[in-house]
């Protein structure tokens, strides 16, 4: 009977102690703005996003299906499913969830396109870009190069 005593006022002056040493560090971060553990030193630079590079091989890559009416269609069906909530119905931009977003980009505007490769549009539908979630492996890749037809489409000649 007195181990089973002994053991529990040892777990309390454990406990007591754990305590004792918490506390002042508590109300010391609180009293600071933040935990001390939470604090990062002030003289670090904030984190750069990784620069995004799209492999010279995939830039180069021509788009095999040809822009016709049938092209044309089936990539606007997807580009309605999966495009114009952020990049606007008509392509400039202006989806539903484009407020909340930076650097959308304006499919009508033909700059905004002239310097991209059909293998660049490509690679960025399927893998995705910064807030733009990839496609991945959802569609085949003759959707992607109907999509990637379309979107030259919506450029305003």
């Amino acid at each position: 009977m007195k181990n089973k005593v002994s053991s529990k006022v040892s777990n309390k002056a454990v406990w007591m102690r754990t305590w004792l040493f918490l506390i002042p560090l508590l109300v010391l971060g609180s009293a600071l703005g933040s935990p001390l553990w939470a604090q990062k030193p002030k003289d670090q630079p904030p984190a750069k996003a990784a620069e995004f590079k799209i492999p010279p091989e995939d830039a180069a890559r021509v788009n095999p299906v040809k822009p016709t009416a049938e092209s044309l269609a089936k990539g606007k069906k997807l580009y309605g499913f999966d495009c114009a909530m952020c990049h606007g119905k008509d392509g400039d931009g202006k989806g539903d969830m484009a407020s909340d977003m930076k650097n959308v980009t304006d499919f009508t505007n033909p700059d905004s396109l002239k310097n991209r490769t059909d293998g660049e549009l490509f690679y960025v539908i399927r893998k995705g870009k910064g807030e733009m979630p990839p496609e991945g492996d959802r569609a085949k890749d003759d959707d992607i190069w109907n999509l990637v037809n379309y979107i030259r489409s919506l450029a305003k000649k």
